[in-house]
């Protein structure tokens, strides 16, 4: 009888959790209301391991796509580093209608009150505090991480701790200012620290301290620079404190990087290490993993991310990613003696970051390892531009990360390559940007943070003494230091998903979206090009599509979505964000 209850309260959570419906007003998990539930420390984990199961992890954590090569697709649909042949991001273009945020408003607040109902009732577990903290803990994480990624999307919102009867005022209230959510945040996130533990669970796919950690560095990161870079716009906190967030983000990373359980992943080898690392089958034990997603094809719990990557045709790198990648004196091709030009991959390639080779596709890297044979890029490559090539690629640089060469590892009907969703990597980058722009940034602080992530690949280190001048740099009018660090962080995550979301908190999409275009490769190289070319000779990929005006972004609007009209009708306490009244 147990069973079955345990059961039927499952087989309603998931239809709970998966729901889209306006909700802000529903009553929560109506039919979870058993007097027997919530009794144990199993009731609790039973309850949280939803939040697992449902994708919630993977979806919201950099907001990306279950299945198939999710891990490294995010950044083709909205980001200036990648780019699907023939497609146009809404986002980027300034097409996104009021309509288009009905279903991510309304599934965060049911998710919201999914979680506020554990908090309403936990406390009829009968066992000791100690035996279900981690659980509570748990629930603390992912209640930020829902309420960030309303906060992300909308901006001011109604916040919600506890689920209110039907006809409650808060239902109808005003929108919380986005730094006072945020502060709200960022204390479930200090409860969850206390509560989670120290230890890997489950191998390191469950939630502990250090990954609590990990997005609070990097959540306050996000709104530090957000408060600091939008001051003067639309989308300007109230009461705004930037040097808040920004300390909080380099405390939370700085907690982690002294607990001595961490390092960036090498094996001395630094012409593979980094390309290795994504193709790893196994993450547990793995001290520069916080967390990451297990897949079992046993389970039907698959993925598609090598079957896939032989056909790079969706995984068009841009340009502009390339051209961020220093020389191996460190100096940017700008000004760099060992820049050999555009005309071919081979040149452009030599003498780079070896981040690069280890990113993109280059001739002498291997494509298809079988038990009898090698194939190189070389022999593939020149395929990608031939009238009705599996292969063809919009930009001519395909993405290699995250793909292994061994066949024997490629299935289309599901593959078990595990994804990781929070590595040392980028606790080192939070960390360095957070002190960079609080201006307090030190060669100490530079030496454990970006000289870690050089050393690793055999780059010279980041010398704050003598930053060469690049005339090409994304943000002429700041520092070095800080376009140096940001050029650190899109080498070292590209493709991960989050750039995005730095170019939305630098308020950059004016710089690096608005009115430009994705360029490609030097055309000159290829036998066939299907696309347009610039003036310049490079592919020119969406010319076409978007014109001479290039994307249609709008700075005064597009930052953030609108909140969904019926939401309005429903509340006429809420307001609308800049642009979409």
């Amino acid at each position: 009888m147990k069973m079955n209850k345990i059961i039927i309260i499952l087989a309603l959570l998931v239809a709970i959790l998966t729901a889209c419906e306006d909700v802000l007003d529903k009553n929560p998990l109506d039919q979870v209301t058993s007097a027997d539930f919530f009794k144990s420390k199993n009731d609790l984990k039973i309850y949280v391991n939803k939040f697992y199961e449902s994708n919630l992890l993977f979806e919201y954590i950099n907001n990306w796509y279950a299945g198939s090569r999710a891990i490294f697709t995010h950044e083709a649909v909205n980001s200036d580093n990648q780019l699907f042949n023939g497609y146009i991001d809404e986002v980027l273009n300034g097409q996104r209608t009021a309509l288009s945020s009905n279903d991510a408003y309304s599934r965060g607040y049911s998710l919201v009150r999914s979680i506020n109902y554990l908090f309403d009732n936990y406390e009829k577990v009968e066992d000791s505090f100690d035996e279900y903290k981690q659980y509570l803990g748990e629930a603390y994480f992912f209640r930020a991480l829902i309420f960030n990624q309303l906060l992300q999307k909308y901006g001011d919102i109604v916040w919600l701790d506890y689920v209110p009867d039907d006809n409650s005022d808060v239902l109808y209230g005003e929108r919380m200012p986005r730094n006072e959510v945020m502060d709200k945040i960022l204390a479930d996130l200090d409860s969850a620290v206390v509560l989670l533990s120290e230890d890997e669970i489950d191998g390191g796919t469950r939630v502990n301290k250090w990954t609590a950690l990990a997005y609070q560095s990097r959540i306050a990161l996000y709104e530090g620079t957000w408060e600091k870079y939008h001051a003067n716009d639309a989308f300007a906190a109230k009461n705004p404190a930037p040097d808040k967030y920004l300390q909080k983000a380099a405390q939370a990373a700085e907690e982690i990087m002294n607990s001595g359980k961490f390092s960036v992943y090498t094996t001395g080898h630094p012409d593979t290490d980094y390309y290795d690392f994504f193709n790893l089958h196994d993450y547990s034990g793995n001290n520069s993993v916080l967390m990451w997603k297990q897949y079992s094809v046993d389970l039907g719990i698959i993925n598609r991310r090598m079957y896939d990557g032989r056909f790079p045709s969706e995984q068009g790198l841009t340009k502009e990613l390339i051209d961020s990648y220093l020389c191996t004196d460190g100096k940017p091709i700008s000004v760099s003696s060992l820049f050999l030009g555009h005309d071919t991959i081979t040149n452009e390639m030599a003498n780079r970051d070896p981040r690069m080779l280890q990113t993109v596709w280059g001739p002498d890297a291997p494509w298809e390892i079988t038990a009898d044979t090698t194939i190189y890029w070389s022999a593939v490559w020149n395929k990608l531009f031939t009238g009705g090539s599996n292969y063809i690629a919009a930009t001519g640089y395909c993405m290699r990360k995250g793909y292994s060469a061994n066949v024997e590892t490629q299935n289309n009907n599901g593959e078990d390559f595990p994804d990781v969703l929070f590595r040392y990597a980028e606790v080192l980058l939070n960390y360095a940007e957070a002190k960079a722009e609080l201006g307090s940034i030190s060669q100490a602080d530079i030496n454990k943070t970006i000289k870690l992530l050089r050393d690793r690949v055999g780059m010279p280190n980041l010398d704050l003494a003598t930053i060469s001048n690049d005339p090409n740099w994304d943000f002429p009018t700041l520092s070095p230091v800080i376009n140096e660090i940001r050029r650190e962080r899109r080498v070292e995550l590209a493709s991960e998903g989050n750039r995005w979301f730095d170019i939305q908190r630098w308020a950059a999409a004016d710089e690096l979206i608005a009115g430009h275009r994705p360029k490609g490769i030097k055309a000159s190289q290829l036998p066939e090009y299907p696309f347009p070319v610039d003036a310049e000779g490079f592919l020119d990929p969406l010319a076409d599509a978007l014109g001479e005006n290039g994307y249609g972004f709008n700075v005064g609007r597009d930052y953030l979505y609108p909140i969904p009209p019926q939401e309005l009708a429903l509340n006429p306490k809420l307001t609308q964000n800049p642009g979409w009244e």
